[in-house]
């Protein structure tokens, strides 16, 4: 059965043009092509990027988190108690009165041990502030360090300025080393995020509930959409390089990127409580985010990926369906978050 699944997935008609097959796409004469067995490195880069996740937050956030003056805020645990950690659990963070009095006659201690109790218990999957300071930080460092190496690999490419030059050869155009790390390098970010999303999530959702400005300022508490939009990710770079959009891909990854690094930027100054400096930047990413992901993407790079393609061939391969759904997939969440940005600039403009 797998073999089969297998033969169906390769099969030719999807991935490339009629008249072409794998075989056309072994390395010869200099031409290098981008080979789909070579992903499976992003799943080790992802864990090399983990590792560097911890020592950057360790000896570079961490220092600049003090100079910026967020304290290291140590919480009092609760004492070990396995019926009240059950509760917790299984049935509920916040018992009802009545749950409470039960509680207390099943631990022979008084309603008000097990009140604090569960205050504690409650407080202890909140994030501190420096945690969160340290997430962001690093989240900012990679997509500035992809913000600017992206650009040294882009600017003296003919399809940085031209997008038809995006098609001119394809499929038989050859990979760069600086493609190739380029990709390899944002996938296994990507999958980094995934492995460390459950765990980032639930820390993260509880420390803004009561705070509506900063449910934007920290996203990632929306579950779903960031699940949809990592997944997405790695599937359209993926895709990508299967079917060698080499250069478009290149061009999806510093459009997303360089508008990114201006929010962490901005939730960093805003753990720090420089609240000018946060709202200068979030504007900054505003500014960013509207050019990028609703011009640039949308009349720019979707117009080659949808229009251009007919040019080049008669017959759209399936690939061609499957690259640019997770295009305009990736688009509907942009559009779902320029609506969140836009009420938060309301707000932020005339209630101030």
């Amino acid at each position: 059965i797998l073999k089969t699944l297998n033969s169906w997935f390769w099969w030719e008609n999807i991935w490339m043009p009629i008249n072409c097959t794998w075989a056309d796409f072994v390395d010869r004469d200099g031409l290098v092509f981008p080979k789909p067995h070579q992903l499976y490195a992003t799943i080790p880069y992802a864990f090399v990027l983990l590792i560097i996740r911890f020592f950057s937050e360790r000896y570079v956030a961490i220092p600049l988190a003090k100079a910026l003056g967020i304290k290291n805020v140590r919480r009092v645990k609760p004492q070990p108690n396995p019926v009240l950690e059950s509760y917790f659990r299984e049935c509920s963070r916040h018992p009802s009165q009545s749950d409470i009095k039960g509680l207390a006659k099943k631990c022979n201690c008084t309603v008000h041990l097990v009140e604090k109790w569960f205050r504690r218990r409650r407080n202890l999957e909140i994030p501190t502030v420096l945690q969160k300071f340290k997430e962001a930080f690093w989240r900012f460092s990679f997509y500035l360090t992809s913000s600017i190496v992206g650009f040294i690999f882009l600017y003296d490419k003919p399809w940085f300025y031209d997008i038809w030059q995006t098609w001119v050869g394809y499929p038989f155009q050859t990979l760069l080393p600086s493609q190739y790390w380029y990709y390899m390098a944002e996938i296994g970010f990507y999958w980094s995020l995934i492995f460390t999303l459950g765990i980032d999530i639930k820390r993260k959702a509880r420390a803004v509930l009561h705070r509506r400005y900063l449910r934007f300022l920290c996203p990632s508490q929306d579950f779903k959409a960031h699940v949809v939009h990592h997944l997405a990710a790695i599937g359209l770079m993926s895709g990508s390089w299967c079917g060698n959009y080499v250069r478009l891909g290149t061009l999806v990854i510093f459009v997303h990127d360089t508008a990114d690094f201006w929010l962490e930027a901005a939730k960093m100054f805003n753990y720090a409580r420089w609240e000018k400096t946060c709202n200068m930047l979030f504007i900054i990413f505003s500014i960013a985010f509207f050019i990028t992901r609703m011009i640039l993407l949308p009349f720019w790079i979707l117009r080659a990926t949808l229009y251009q393609p007919t040019y080049y061939s008669t017959t759209p391969v399936i690939a061609y369906f499957l690259f640019n759904g997770m295009l305009l997939t990736l688009q509907g969440l942009h559009l779902y978050w320029g609506y969140l940005i836009f009420k938060i600039l309301k707000r932020f403009v005339f209630l101030k």
